[in-house]
């Protein structure tokens, strides 16, 4: 087991949401151990944790609310702190969506190695899976079993002859996270954004956060930044989906065509079935929401 870890300094930055095409300002700060990931929309004076029951919405990504208040597109971030090791941060948002940045985890990954990590008293807890848990849905599968660590097996299937037929592997950890899965960009096909933005979703996207797809190839100037960039970006959103867990994980996973939606259903299904896994660690677990409480409206 390691320590927890939060950050050194805190972190600021200013973007577009994806779906809201909003600009909004967020703060990452430095929290106290076993305080997990929680948001705080300063718009809205309301804090929301990063756990499962929060999980509101998963159409095109992931929601997390309370209280009828929101926080869209929370798993690019959350992938980054996960993939970073960071279990602890205090997130001030002034809005409803977290900015898209460049459409991957890189610009996240610098500016939290800029502020600098911290290593904390506390060990991090663990979850272990002891039997496989499942979910097949129209012709998409996602499933957790049993592994000393944390394994991906990710597969993907577009009618699309650039996208097609993709698949990638991997063992997380910081390593593996920085270098072959937090440059991967969100993508979209050319022929669905008319429909999307129809709907009042991906109303801030563009060529410079996501990368757009026709029948021929990428519309974007700039190149693929891995070969198999769409299968890794889809591995880059179940990261942030998985890390909602709130635990460091020892399991296989093992995704074909799935999504934030199928992944929440995961999570779900898990939680329920007290047998298919066991938490290992410290058994005493401070409640913090007063001090975030406190933090949010004194100021760390």
């Amino acid at each position: 087991m390691r320590r927890q870890r939060t950050l050194k300094e805190p972190i600021e930055a200013t973007g577009i949401g994806l779906h809201t095409g909003r600009k909004v300002e967020i703060r990452l700060e430095p929290a106290e151990e076993n305080s997990g990931v929680v948001f705080y929309r300063e718009d809205a004076d309301t804090l929301i944790e990063v756990k499962q029951e929060n999980v509101v919405d998963t159409t095109l990504a992931t929601t997390i609310g309370k209280n009828g208040v929101v926080v869209k597109t929370v798993e690019h971030l959350l992938a980054s702190l996960f993939g970073l090791g960071i279990d602890n941060v205090f997130v001030r948002l002034w809005g409803d969506e977290v900015p898209i940045m460049d459409g991957s985890a890189a610009p996240w990954v610098y500016l939290i190695k800029t502020a600098g990590i911290r290593e904390q008293k506390a060990f991090k807890k663990e979850i272990i899976i002891k039997k496989p848990v499942k979910i097949k849905e129209n012709g998409k599968f996602v499933a957790l079993l049993p592994s000393r660590n944390f394994e991906i097996h990710y597969s993907i299937h577009f009618d699309n002859a650039f996208i097609g037929r993709q698949r990638y592997s991997f063992i997380l950890n910081e390593i593996t996270f920085v270098k072959e899965i937090s440059k991967a960009r969100t993508f979209g096909l050319l022929k669905d954004i008319e429909y999307l933005q129809s709907n009042n979703l991906a109303l801030g996207g563009s060529l410079d956060n996501a990368i757009v797809v026709d029948e021929y190839g990428i519309v974007n100037e700039d190149p693929l930044r891995y070969e198999n960039e769409f299968v890794r970006h889809k591995i880059l959103d179940a990261i942030g989906d998985l890390s909602i867990l709130g635990y460091d994980i020892k399991a296989k996973y093992l995704a074909y065509k799935s999504g934030h939606d199928l992944n929440s259903k995961l999570l779900k299904k898990l939680i329920e079935d007290k047998d298919a896994y066991e938490i290992v660690g410290n058994p005493q677990r401070e409640s913090v929401v007063g001090s975030l409480v406190w933090a949010a409206t004194e100021g760390i």
